[in-house]
This record gives structure tokens, sequence and C-alpha cells, in this order.
């Protein structure tokens, strides 16, 4: 099964472009992302700068509309995110508690939809022959 993790840091919402983790913390993270790697249970991972550097595009009437940030309404944004691949949502919850995190700094966990999670009319309406 593949899981995302999903960092959510508190105040991220509001940083100014350019904002960068303080260097202990970078350290901490690194040796964590070295034990998924270890484990052989990490698939990617990346660091996100902050919404003030980025851009949403909504779909108002059917038609884009770009905003670009920071974005006023936003409460919660991700700082960045690990896919990892593991036997049971109980596994992801354990390496998420692994994560030197900050006391700002929250893990949502996710798993990620397989076509075999679907059901057989909607994995044929996707172009794929129903699972056996």
């Amino acid at each position: 099964m593949r899981f995302m993790m999903l960092m959510i840091p508190k105040g991220y919402e509001n940083a100014k472009p350019g904002t960068m983790p303080e260097a202990k913390a970078v350290e901490a993270m690194m040796k964590y992302n070295e034990s998924l790697q270890k484990a052989g249970v990490l698939l990617a991972l990346d660091g996100l700068h902050p919404p003030s550097m980025g851009a949403r595009v909504s779909f108002p009437g059917g038609k884009p509309k770009v905003t670009d940030g920071p974005f006023a309404e936003a409460k919660e944004v991700l700082g960045g995110y690990w896919m990892i691949q593991v036997k049971s949502k109980a596994e992801a919850v354990e390496w998420a508690s692994r994560c030197p995190a900050s006391d700002n700094e929250v893990i949502e966990i996710r798993q990620v939809q397989e076509m075999s999670d679907f059901p057989p009319e909607l994995q044929q309406a996707a172009g794929f022959p129903p699972s056996a």
C-alpha cells in the first residue's frame, strides 16, 4: 500500500518568500529521510516553498482563474510530503511518529488510491480491464 505523509506546518501559510528552515531541523529531517530510505519504504519526498510563492487555479463557471499567493483564506498548507510504500496504515502511522517534527507541525497520512480500489465499472471507464 502506498501512503502520502503530508507535513502541515502551522504558520507556514503566512511565511514570506524565501523562508527556510533552521539547519538543525534540516539535519534531523535528513537523518529521518535516510532511515526511510534504508528501510526500503521511501518512494519519493519533497519540501515545498511557502504559499506566498505559489499560485492556485480555480475554475468558476468552468473557466480557469489564477490567484497568486499568499492566499488569504488558507488555514493549513503543505510544507512537504513523503510517499512511502508499507504493508498497512498502522505501519505508515509508525513511520510518521518517528519524524523529528516540531510542536507546530502535523503529519496527515493518506492512503493513495490504486486502480484496484475502484469498482469494475469505474476501472472500465478509466480504460483499465476490471481486476480479477
